[in-house]
């Protein structure tokens, strides 16, 4: 192998790396993720998770912060298990009816 080739292949080899490298980069700064943070940066939002708590593998507490007002939401199996805004009663279930 001449040196002239070898140097060609480490000169190959480290331009791949340098593309390698820019590529996640940039992935990292502009990612899928990049175009929803600028969004919310630019407005004020209404809505906030202010903390989450797991409270096992299903089920999970929010805090929400909704127009300044802070309200808990208990998450589980990917729906909404309970939610009592302030100032309400919790939500009753009917008992279910006798079958005649």
């Amino acid at each position: 192998m001449d040196p002239i080739e070898f140097i060609r292949a480490l000169a190959a080899l480290a331009v791949t790396l340098g593309l390698i490298g820019l590529a996640a980069w940039a992935l990292r700064k502009f990612g899928p993720d990049a175009v929803g943070r600028m969004i919310a940066a630019r407005q004020d939002r209404r809505l906030k998770v202010v903390e989450s708590l797991a409270l096992d593998p299903t089920r999970r507490l929010v805090v929400v912060s909704l127009d300044g007002e802070e309200r808990l939401v208990l998450l589980g199996d990917g729906k909404l298990l309970d939610w009592t805004p302030k100032g309400e009663p919790a939500p009753t279930v009917p008992a279910p009816e006798p079958v005649a």
